[in-house]
């Protein structure tokens, strides 16, 4: 398996932020997307929200899939008070299972699963976390369950794990074509999470700033 960057490494803080002012939008408005319902129980609707680039991005690939498949979208932008509590509870998880571990292994370990809450793609309105479905909304088995943790899957939830279905990779490889093909990057451990525009999306493709840093929903 090719060497992955995690979210806690020093190279993706170091990249640089030029926030373009681009919009925050709600997904569920007149737009063509299968929403997830188990977010629904956020009251302000902030999981349902995208910056306006991320979600065209999101639309053209879902116009590539095969004739019988869906986008099905999960959640998007998360507060980041929400991220650091999701983070927090993952570390301090870890390092009860771990307690010879040092600060920086916790971090490290933590951030396979939960981004680092200062550069959280998610809270800055430019990570998406979706799967697929069939033309009638079914969610469709891709290997594990969305979120599962490198500890439950035994590792399954990396995206390129050799430890799922035939149907599950093929499946996940669909999803990637067409997302990377709409300009999207993944985060290698987590086959679900996707982005366009943050600071792991510019140092994967090597652009000179991310267009997208941490925002507050108005």
């Amino acid at each position: 398996m090719t060497e992955i960057v995690l979210m806690s490494d020093p190279k993706v803080a170091a990249v640089s932020v030029q926030e373009c002012g681009e919009r925050l939008v709600d997904v569920r408005r007149d737009r063509p997307l299968l929403i997830d319902e188990r977010k629904w129980q956020d009251s302000a609707g902030a999981f349902a929200h995208l910056r306006e680039g991320v979600l065209d991005r999101l639309l053209k690939a879902q116009a590539q899939l095969p004739q019988g498949m869906r986008l099905l979208f999960v959640e998007g932008y998360r507060p980041p008070s929400l991220q650091r509590r999701y983070f927090d509870e993952y570390a301090a998880q870890l390092r009860a299972d771990h307690p010879e571990w040092s600060a920086e292994q916790v971090r490290s370990a933590a951030s396979r699963y939960v981004s680092p809450p200062e550069i959280a793609p998610h809270s800055a309105g430019a990570a998406v976390d979706l799967t697929l479905a069939d033309a009638h909304g079914r969610e469709l088995d891709m290997g594990t369950r969305m979120n599962a943790t490198p500890e439950e899957s035994a590792g399954a939830c990396y995206t390129q794990a050799d430890n799922i279905s035939d149907e599950a990779r093929s499946r996940r490889d669909i999803l990637s074509t067409a997302l990377i093909a709409a300009g999207l990057v993944n985060y290698p451990t987590e086959w679900w999470h996707w982005s366009y525009g943050d600071r792991y999306w510019a140092l994967t493709n090597g652009a000179a700033a991310a267009r997208y840093g941490p925002k507050e929903l108005d």
